[in-house]
């Protein structure tokens, strides 16, 4: 498993580049020895990650890069709190 990978645990909140709201949570490290991450985005199910898309990882935070994920996690995370009710 990659170096950056060990700090990742499942349960960490994801943020995509700089954005202020979290989008989901780790749900799995490096499966099968891979060096990728499994996300759950809200509203949208899991996705794979790849070990190039992670910008950082620091205080319960995986930060992702947009530029390295593959458009449909993108847009995933976009629309990650479209469901909820505010005031709720």
């Amino acid at each position: 498993m990659d170096e950056a990978l060990q700090a990742v645990k499942p349960g960490f909140h994801v943020f995509i580049d700089d954005s202020a709201e979290e989008c989901g949570a780790v749900r799995e490290v490096a499966p099968d020895g891979r060096d990728e991450v499994v996300v759950y985005i809200e509203n949208a199910g899991e996705f794979i990650v790849p070990l190039r898309a992670i910008r950082a990882s620091h205080d319960a935070k995986l930060v992702l890069d947009s530029a390295e994920l593959e458009p449909e996690v993108c847009d995933a995370a976009r629309h990650a709190h479209d469901a909820e009710v505010p005031g709720l």
